[in-house]
């Protein structure tokens, strides 16, 4: 699963999504983030919770064992109703029984059979039964034993709408199945965590698992995909003008069932294969050209973590399908994936942002999370963990090691954040809700812990012990112990120390370094800083690289004690020291050095994390005088970001004056091979002299790329040029953030009138994430032109979003819209119907404390 998804950097099922394709990570601030969508964040320092005041959520207990699922569902697309019946195979665990209770929400249950001829689905024998609306408990026929097993008949209708429902910052609600009218009739559903039993009676436990089947009835107009494979599939006799078909889909291998899927709709299906197994891509037709651009490096993806993990996947074939208003960013169900519609893009787009990170992730997630399975909530951080680390290592393997650090330091950067607030174990069983443990700890934090241990370890033994932990538990349910216990069997090692301190333990280690010189001796002093109610005294082997007589020397340092002094032997002064040299600790690290050192580290070091590290603090220190000279260099760094990086530090800096730094940024802005390098570069041009540089900016309108046009409409708006209106025309039907932001902005800041309808037509065909800041230029626009009829027909519009639209950020901006004309009494007793009507928690809180 990739949660997180709507507006900021990557939770994500899971990192991933883009805000604006030409803003970089700000370069004086580490920790810096896109804006998030709902933030009250207090300052000070980080609250640990009071675990033992949490309650402890133990691993579900298992009276029953559910072997097979076998369903027969059809729809009534008007009612939003699923018409279904369930046949479920069970025996008991360990412990006679004589009753059986199944999770099934919000259903209108119609008969419930005891099954005694599985082979003809004969002889019912109706049972007797309880239901509450959220439990269905069965009166069994009799006391069976563990050894005996009985199949039950459940016919039922699941009406996913008209039940009370909740969501999360990861999964936006927990409906289980949704049905979307428009712009094209689709159904599909979400399971993650215990939703599944929204829309068949079920265990909705991680720790359960069972083989399915799928009989899924519609109209013949529509694709269907669910778990496993199609078996066949086969047109209805109907005296009805609508022709159906029924699609039968079968999974012979046991999986959880909040894995289970199905998706309906208009889809265009590409096929591809990996050694003979099916890799489709489930589509909109408009985008079908696109799909192989989107997904084609999959057959790639399945070849190189079969290698890497030592286990070939596991699984008869793989999917993948985008759907619309999608709950999160992304889920692994087994077998077929389901991805939010930001993934629909074209070759343009693609040249800006690719979407590897999350299609690795949850294709990973199929050896962690779907084959081996947290066997509760608490253990999450063994699926998603290693999920995110997955797209470390894809982006290690065919993106190169730059790539590969800087997105392992954006998810530094995100659970450093989010640690100034929250401090929690990973492993923790003591949590409020199931929910909760969707955060940047069970994503970010646990990929950089096992890249820590990976690391300590070594290649070899990491990747065997990781064939052996999913070799062992294959179609199991696992806890963090079994993926401990396998470490150190490869390794001949007592890693307790290690999984104690970091899975089973909060926060992280603050480093102060300190050195000196004297005698031949080198002196480096390290202290452990970090509070010790929030976190243990941290055992972390660290490597260190001394630079002398630019020969670079390494010496393995033990770090376990709250301050400790180290002596290394030197011929002279060091040119330089650098602690942990691999960039691999999960951590904070002090350590104060001279210009001069900060300069070599840049140069001859090879890592983006130290390179980073250098420009951010000689750029923050308005005395140093080398800066100028190493942000020239790194403008011709052969790593993208850092480019990036050189080009927004110099922009604030730069004058007219500066001829030789202006004719290099134009040359990156022409002719830099990355498209984002060449929107900075354009935008770098825009802010110190647009007039200049009108010719850049005609020449980058006609660029390929969405972000360069985006910036280059954006400088061309900031000309006196009387040709704007003429040059832009041609980019009023594009629906790309970068375009679509960059001309709302120019309506605005020009007050150009009669533009209303464009604005209204883009509210209807955007995505999510540009609709969010884009609702915010609506109303602004309605402001600055002032045209009574246009502002009545957008009041209306910001209203109807503030009251309907599925996703709950996109209600929260539509109202801050509306409070522009809260000055208006229709207005202002409009206000006050949606918070009345408001059903989400989150926006109630927030209305009834005025925090919007």
């Amino acid at each position: 699963m990739i949660g997180f998804c709507s507006l900021t950097v990557s939770f994500s099922a899971c990192k991933v999504e883009q805000i604006a394709a030409t803003q970089p990570a700000d370069i004086t601030n580490p920790n810096a983030e896109p804006d998030s969508v709902v933030s009250e964040v207090a300052e000070g320092e980080p609250e640990v919770e009071e675990v033992a005041a949490l309650p402890y959520q133990a691993t579900e207990a298992r009276e029953h064992d559910l072997l097979h699922t076998k369903l027969e569902v059809r729809f009534d697309w008007a009612k939003h109703y699923l018409y279904g019946k369930a046949t479920l195979q069970l025996k008991p665990y360990f412990y006679p029984q004589s009753t059986v209770s199944l999770d099934a929400k919000g259903f209108d249950i119609h008969s419930v059979y005891l099954m005694s001829d599985k082979a003809t689905a004969s002889n019912l024998r109706p049972l007797e039964y309880e239901y509450d609306s959220l439990i269905l408990q069965v009166a069994l026929d009799k006391t069976y034993s563990r050894n005996e097993d009985f199949w039950l008949v459940i016919d039922y209708t699941a009406k996913p709408d008209e039940f009370a429902s909740g969501g999360s910052a990861a999964i936006t609600s927990d409906k289980g199945l949704y049905f979307i009218d428009e712009p094209s009739p689709q159904i599909w559903t979400q399971g993650e965590t215990e939703a599944s039993s929204r829309w068949f009676p079920t265990i909705d436990i991680p720790n359960e698992r069972c083989t399915q089947e799928m009989f899924i009835t519609v109209d013949n107009r529509y694709e269907t995909l669910s778990n496993g494979t199609l078996v066949y599939s086969q047109r209805n006799s109907s005296d009805d003008s609508v022709q159906t078909r029924t699609d039968y889909w079968k999974m012979d291998l046991p999986h959880a069932p909040y894995l289970f899927m199905m998706a309906v709709g208009n889809f265009a299906v590409i096929e591809d294969q990996w050694n003979e197994l099916p890799v489709n891509y489930y589509i909109d037709s408009a985008y079908a050209a696109y799909a192989d651009d989107i997904f084609g490096r999959t057959p790639e993806m399945l070849s190189f973590f079969s290698e890497k993990t030592g286990v070939k996947y596991p699984w008869p074939k793989y999917s993948q399908v985008v759907v619309q208003d999608f709950v999160s960013g992304a889920m692994e169900n087994t077998t077929a994936s389901v991805f939010y519609d930001a993934l629909l893009v074209d070759d343009r787009e693609l040249l800006d942002n690719h979407w590897d990170g999350i299609i690795a992730h949850e294709l990973f997630h199929h050896w962690f999370g779907d084959l081996v399975t947290c066997e509760s909530w608490a253990n999450l951080p063994l699926n998603e963990s290693f999920a995110t680390y997955g797209e470390y290592l894809w982006s290690e393997h065919y993106y190169g090691k730059d790539e590969a650090e800087y997105e392992r330091w954006e998810k530094l950067q995100n659970y450093l954040s989010e640690a100034e607030n929250k401090q929690v174990d990973l492993i923790r069983y003591r949590h409020a809700d199931k929910e909760d443990m969707f955060d940047r700890h069970s994503y970010d934090k646990g990929s950089l812990v096992l890249h820590m241990l990976r690391k300590h370890v070594g290649d070899e033994a990491f990747f065997a012990a990781l064939e052996l932990y999913l070799t062992r538990h294959a179609y199991t349910s696992v806890e963090i112990h079994d993926l401990r216990i396998a470490f150190e069997e490869v390794t001949g090692q007592d890693l307790n120390w290690f999984f104690n301190q970091w899975f089973l333990n909060s926060g992280h280690p603050v480093f102060d370094v300190q050195q000196r010189y004297q005698e031949g001796q080198l002196t480096l002093i390290v202290s452990q800083l970090q509070d010790p109610e929030a976190a243990p005294i941290y055992q972390i082997p660290v490597t260190v690289d001394v630079w002398v007589n630019s020969r670079r020397s390494s010496y393995e340092l033990w770090i376990n004690e709250p301050y400790q002094e180290f002596i290394i032997t030197a011929d002279t002064e060091p040119q330089l020291v650098l602690f942990d040299a691999e960039g691999a600790l999960l951590a904070q690290v002090s350590h104060d050095k001279s210009e001069k050192e900060w300069a070599y580290q840049f140069r001859n070091t090879n890592h983006f994390a130290h390179q980073l590290a250098s420009l951010q603090t000689l750029v923050s220190d308005s005395t140093a005088t080398i800066t100028p000279a190493i942000l020239t260099e790194a403008l011709d760094h052969d790593f993208w970001m850092i480019r990036r990086l050189a080009i927004n530090a110099l922009e604030e800096n730069l004058s007219v004056s500066d001829s030789m730094l202006l004719r290099k940024i134009e040359m990156l802005a022409r002719n830099d091979k990355k498209s984002l390098v060449r929107a900075d570069a354009i935008n770098a041009l825009a802010t110190i002299d647009p007039e200049r540089y009108q010719d850049v900016f005609q020449q980058a309108l006609q660029d390929s790329s969405y972000a360069v046009v985006g910036t280059a409409i954006a400088g061309y708006a900031k000309t006196t040029a009387n040709d704007k209106a003429s040059r832009f025309a041609p980019y009023h039907e594009l629906t790309n953030f970068n375009t679509v932001m960059a001309l709302a902005d120019y309506f605005v800041s020009e007050g150009v009138a009669g533009q209303y309808q464009w604005f209204k037509e883009k509210a209807t065909k955007i995505p999510d994430e540009t609709l969010y800041y884009f609702l915010n230029y609506l109303a602004q626009y309605l402001v600055a032109t002032d045209n009574d009829s246009s502002t009545k027909q957008g009041v209306q519009l910001l209203a109807d979003q503030a009251r309907n639209h599925p996703q709950y950020y996109i209600r929260l901006t539509a109202y801050r819209g509306l409070l522009f004309f809260s000055d208006q009494p229709d207005v202002s007793l409009m206000l006050q119907s949606i918070r009345d009507g408001e059903k989400d928690d989150r926006l109630k809180a927030l209305y009834q404390s005025n925090t919007y």
